[in-house]
């Protein structure tokens, strides 16, 4: 199984793609989209569309994973990524992706066993399950792998209660 995980923004969504082979999970390809915060927020998101969109048809996901996002008080911030959310969500529709949502306490609790674990424990856990030689840098990257870690558990239990595997 191969999952993409998603770490979602206007300025930067970070990208994990992650295979489970048998009892192994390793990273095929993982970064970040960067958008210019001097261009307009239509081009931002265009941007962000056309470089997932060839990710997703370049390494072929089994399953998209995204971290559904909570906000206080910046609703300029909340808007902007809900819009990059809806992009995102959108190449997963029209490439067929089954589209898996985590809370931040369920990556965590997948990749450290603990809901409230630091950013730096999953850090840790991400280069230690993976195999990385580092913690990826910027923390987007990262935190899209551990999303893309936990994706994969969460995914094959949804389809175990659907009756699908």
């Amino acid at each position: 199984m191969l999952c993409l995980g998603i770490d979602p923004g206007i300025g930067r969504v970070g990208f994990g793609f992650v295979e489970e082979r048998g009892s192994t999970l390793s990273s095929v390809n993982y970064g970040c989209i960067d958008t210019d915060s001097h261009l307009m927020v239509q081009d931002r998101l265009s941007l962000i569309y056309e470089e997932l969109k060839n990710r997703v048809k370049t390494i072929r996901p089994d399953v998209l994973a995204m971290e559904r996002l909570f906000f206080g008080q910046n609703l300029t911030t909340a808007e902007n990524v809900w819009q990059a959310r809806g992009v995102i969500l959108l190449v997963a529709a029209q490439e067929g992706l089954p589209v898996v949502e985590l809370t931040p306490s369920e990556v965590k609790m997948a990749v450290c066993g603990y809901g409230k674990a630091s950013k730096s424990q999953v850090q840790e856990m991400v280069r230690c399950i993976l195999s990385l030689e580092s913690v990826p840098k910027p923390d987007d990257t990262a935190d899209a792998l551990a999303v893309a870690i936990a994706g994969i558990s969460i995914f094959k239990v949804q389809r175990l209660a659907e009756g699908k595997c």
